[in-house]
């Protein structure tokens, strides 16, 4: 988390420009996760937040990641398919 309003309003200013390059493909702009626990074998995933993307092919959406400002502070992306039940 950026540290000073100033660091914060370049971080928000970044996001929002992702958010408009992909545009209609944001289902849910999403949120950041706080603290995480595992339950049952394993741990957590080491995850800090979620967007939601509509795409053809999980392809496509990794394409719409490749430019998530997460990845220029070092961080990565996954991306993981919905199926509707």
């Amino acid at each position: 988390m950026a540290e000073t309003p100033e660091a914060q309003e370049a971080t928000m200013a970044k996001w929002m420009g992702w958010f408009g390059a992909i545009g209609g493909s944001v289902t849910d702009m999403g949120n950041p996760f706080g603290a995480s626990t595992a339950v049952g074998a394993g741990s957590t995933s080491n995850m800090t937040g979620y967007t939601i993307v509509s795409a053809d092919s999980l392809d496509a959406a990794a394409a719409l990641a490749a430019d998530c400002p997460v990845l220029a502070d070092g961080g990565s992306v996954e991306v993981y398919e919905a199926h509707e039940m």
